[in-house]
């Protein structure tokens, strides 16, 4: 038991018992953004995904917070903190996100992420005051039409502070177009003028696609990404493990195989024309952090199997590095979480790192690292027209 105000008070983890009290306490705090019963019913069933803990107060519920850890990340979320309106000023509130932040660091998790109003300054003050700073702002974020702050706290300390790059998030529009929605950012990162729009987004996937992958449409190839990105003013450097055709080991079908393989000899012929310069060698931790040590934005091509469940290959763009953790932003929103902001510079474990950056029984593993040549104007083409890149 801890004190205050010479008043008992604990924190445990929720029980199915606490519905009731959890449904009354959010419709006297909240009149917009509430969470549903069924919400609450949900998060109450327990899970590895989730921490859920309660004040209690003589006996009553007077406050919980909700966090959520996603899969395959280092990362936890403050998705919700409530605590009884009449008990504010007590402490209380700081007591409950301490524990939270105690109980995610338990669970593996390096840093506690939230989103609060921007009119909001009773709780921007206490965030502040706790260690949590502001590093972003989502417009039009809550029902109201509310503006949110991004605030996030280092829960596990590092040694120093992970390289946060200038680069802007794009959301695939399709579930195939995660390489070039990810060749966007990248390329936005160092021609910050550069329009991220749908048309070029298509246009970058017609350039770069195999044709056929293990099922559905076909995936975006190394070397047409970096083909599209050299159309494009960008120099592009590639490291493949293998210069063998990637991603055929799965396809059954023989004149799939024989298309794929026809693609990966043109897209080496192409390379070779444009003097893209290609090392076969495994995509390692060390060389990522070379590349981002000299200023080039980075591409690399993951299983997601850890992060979401999926086996496909999908491509992310790294936006940092530091002692512990590789820094990703992940175009696809759909297969994480229904959040975008999760899907932001996901921290993760280099270790972790280095067994998602292969793919396949081969462990096929590829990169691209850009960088933009002195001199050069870059142009984003785009189906209907040309969209300079120059600010």
């Amino acid at each position: 038991m801890k004190k205050t105000s010479d008043r008992e008070y604990c924190i445990r983890d929720v029980q199915k018992d606490d519905l009731p009290a959890l449904v009354a306490l959010e419709e006297a705090s909240f009149t917009c953004d509430r969470l549903s019963r069924r919400s609450f019913q949900r998060w109450t069933k327990g899970g590895e995904g989730r921490l859920f803990r309660v004040l209690i107060h003589q006996g009553i519920l007077r406050g919980y917070g909700l966090v959520l850890l996603h899969q395959g990340t280092h990362l936890a979320r403050l998705y919700s903190i409530c605590l009884d309106p009449s008990t504010r000023g007590k402490g209380w509130g700081k007591a409950l996100l301490s524990d939270l932040e105690t109980h995610a660091e338990t669970s593996g998790r390096f840093y506690m992420r939230l989103e609060v109003a921007k009119t909001n300054l009773a709780a921007i003050s206490l965030y502040k005051n706790m260690g949590y700073r502001i590093f972003g702002e989502i417009s039009h974020y809550y029902e109201d039409d509310a503006d949110a702050l991004r605030m996030q706290k280092r829960i596990r300390y590092l040694e120093r502070d992970h390289l946060e790059a200038n680069i802007p998030w794009y959301q695939q529009t399709t579930p195939f177009t995660c390489g070039p929605a990810s060749l966007m950012m990248a390329m936005a990162s160092l021609e910050r003028g550069m329009a991220l729009t749908q048309f070029l987004e298509l246009d970058l996937w017609r350039e770069a696609t195999t044709i056929y992958m293990t099922s559905g449409h076909g995936g975006c190839h190394p070397l047409g990404l970096a083909l599209a990105a050299k159309r494009r003013g960008f120099k592009v450097q590639i490291l493949m493990s293998a210069l063998s055709p990637p991603f055929i080991e799965g396809v059954r079908a023989e004149h799939k195989k024989e298309i794929m393989g026809a693609v990966h000899t043109h897209f080496l012929e192409q390379c070779s024309l444009e003097n893209i310069k290609i090392t076969c060698r495994n995509v390692s931790v060390a060389h990522i952090e070379k590349w981002l040590s000299q200023g080039c934005s980075v591409l690399v091509l993951i299983s997601s199997y850890r992060i979401n469940g999926d086996k496909a290959p999908h491509w992310v763009v790294v936006t940092g590095a530091d002692d512990l953790c590789i820094y990703v932003h992940d175009p696809d929103t759909e297969k994480i979480t229904e959040n975008m902001v999760d899907c932001q510079h996901i921290p993760i474990a280099k270790k972790d790192f280095s067994q998602m950056a292969s793919y396949g029984s081969t462990r096929f593993s590829t990169a691209l690292g850009l960088s933009l040549p002195r001199g050069y104007s870059v142009m984003a083409e785009s189906s209907e027209a040309r969209i300079t890149g120059i600010e």
